[in-house]
């Protein structure tokens, strides 16, 4: 998949606050929260109206200030990962293989988080 075409397929809210991110997104945007155990951790799968193709979630970790976190879509997690690196990036979050797929996150030479997305 070349970068011109590689699609958001996921948006990952990271809070401190888990409970309250689920009631505002509820009650703002009706998202609504079905939670999901992975890894001994707690993680919240949202149902983001609809659109096709996009799926999020929000997932309680140790941040001071939350941030949302595109996944896009590629090919070859890896590779994706490397030419990132290649490109300036630090790797935050190494290849990881999950039940669906493998996934990393990278932090832009100038800011911003992507995650690479490769399903299964």
């Amino acid at each position: 998949m070349s970068a011109t075409s590689t699609p958001v397929v996921h948006l990952e809210l990271h809070t401190g606050d888990l409970a309250c991110a689920r009631n505002f997104y509820e009650e703002v945007c009706g998202w609504r929260p079905e939670r999901i155990e992975a890894g001994g951790k707690s993680y919240l799968a949202l149902d983001m109206g609809g659109v096709a193709g996009l799926g999020g979630g929000i997932v309680e970790c140790c941040t001071n200030r939350s941030l949302w976190l595109p996944y896009v879509e590629v090919d070859d997690a890896s590779e994706a990962t490397d030419r990132a690196r290649r490109c300036g990036a630090s790797v935050l979050l190494g290849v990881r293989e999950g039940p669906a797929g493998w996934r990393s996150v990278v932090a832009a030479p100038r800011g911003g988080e992507i995650g690479f997305w490769q399903p299964k």
